[in-house]
């Protein structure tokens, strides 16, 4: 076939206006759309975006908000592929640099957090099968901090709690060492068992005490004693109110000559290092003779730094359940001391010794129901 010189130009002319026109349209680019909001979740708007490539060279530029587009929302066209950071400052509200990777498909609904702090380039990758629907975020700082801090207080409110545990397991194990240590009564029944606990209820036929085992109620003719394990504070003595003013105390007998440093053991200082301290040592133990007298006796040993004087036992007997008691004392049999005044005693407990004591109950004194006792002694140099 045959083709002329003018055809031939034709032909060439117009392969070349296709491939031009083939070269623009594969050069044409794709959208990126998305929205920009700050730390709060508030969108921003009227905020300056800047499209940057690799080599800082700045390909495009808009703004949140503009025309058409609703607050916060900004979108970039023809964008070719490549590797692009979008730069966003927004002044107090926050800064962010995201860096985007462009594929073929275009990319919307992409999320940018403004962070208050200095912003760390972040990527993100487009692809085909990749539209970017979801949200991509900034490195927040002030999150991360945040989040330290909430697992700080966690931790710190566990260890709370674990401390809370150790101390409830030593006051259980202490209760059942000495169960004394929290309930005050001691009640002795006719079977010979003794409950420990405290009495919340009673009438005149039976107590409810409560225990180490859960409440118990008892029958009132089963109880054989009832014993006061609480050292019973020392009353002051009566002053009449019409001479309580010009009222001194009586002066100290002759054998307090010497240097007096004490005086009953419910006022004495426990805060001093060498002041002597008389206790229970084991139970008292309670027999009854041929007679019905009934005996109480017991040790009692000094533990503290310094000579304890005059040792002896208070017993408050409470006769009846109307709260009429009666006292009784016994002193202690110990070393004997002799003072400067030419007194001589045999109640007294250097530091470290024991002291045996009894006290005798006569049969006229009656029957009671309970007691409680309180040690007491004197100091002197």
């Amino acid at each position: 076939m045959h083709v002329s010189g003018e055809t031939m130009k034709k032909i060439l002319l117009y392969l070349a206006t296709c491939t031009l026109f083939g070269s623009v349209l594969l050069a044409k680019g794709v959208s990126i759309s998305g929205v920009v909001v700050d730390a709060q979740g508030e969108k921003v708007t009227e905020t300056a975006i800047s499209l940057v490539k690799e080599d800082d060279t700045t390909v495009g530029s808009t703004e949140t908000g503009k025309g058409w587009r609703k607050d916060g929302e900004f979108e970039f066209e023809d964008v070719l592929p490549g590797t692009y950071t979008i730069k966003i400052d927004a002044g107090d509200r926050g800064s962010a640099n995201q860096r985007i990777t462009v594929g073929d498909d275009k990319i919307k609904d992409l999320e940018i957090i403004l962070s208050t702090a200095p912003p760390k380039a972040a990527e993100t990758v487009a692809t085909p099968e990749v539209t970017g629907s979801e949200p991509v975020a900034g490195t927040d700082q002030d999150y991360i901090l945040n989040e330290l801090s909430f697992e700080l207080k966690k931790m710190a409110a566990e260890l709370k709690h674990l401390n809370s545990e150790v101390e409830n397991l030593k006051a259980l194990s202490k209760m059942w060492v000495n169960p004394l240590a929290i309930y005050s009564k001691e009640i002795i029944l006719q079977n010979g068992s003794t409950v420990f606990g405290k009495i919340v209820y009673q009438d005149e036929k039976t107590l409810k005490v409560e225990t180490l085992v859960g409440y118990l109620v008892i029958d009132r003719s089963t109880i054989v004693r009832i014993v006061d394990n609480v050292v019973a504070e020392e009353t002051q003595e009566y002053v009449p109110e019409q001479i309580r003013d010009s009222y001194s105390p009586p002066p100290m007998p002759k054998l307090a000559e010497p240097k007096y440093t004490g005086t009953a053991s419910t006022d004495r200082d426990a805060g001093k290092q060498y002041s002597a301290n008389c206790v229970l040592v084991g139970n008292i133990n309670e027999t009854k003779d041929k007679q019905g007298n009934i005996i109480f006796a017991g040790e009692i040993k000094n533990i503290g730094g310094r000579r304890a004087d005059f040792v002896k036992m208070d017993f408050v007997f409470r006769k009846n359940w109307s709260g009429e008691t009666k006292t009784l004392t016994t002193f202690a049999r110990g070393a004997f001391h002799t003072f400067e005044s030419g007194i001589t005693t045999d109640a007294t407990l250097l530091p470290g010794a024991v002291g045996n004591f009894e006290l005798y109950v006569p049969h006229s004194f009656g029957s009671f129901i309970g007691y409680s006792y309180v040690i007491d002694w004197e100091e002197y140099e």
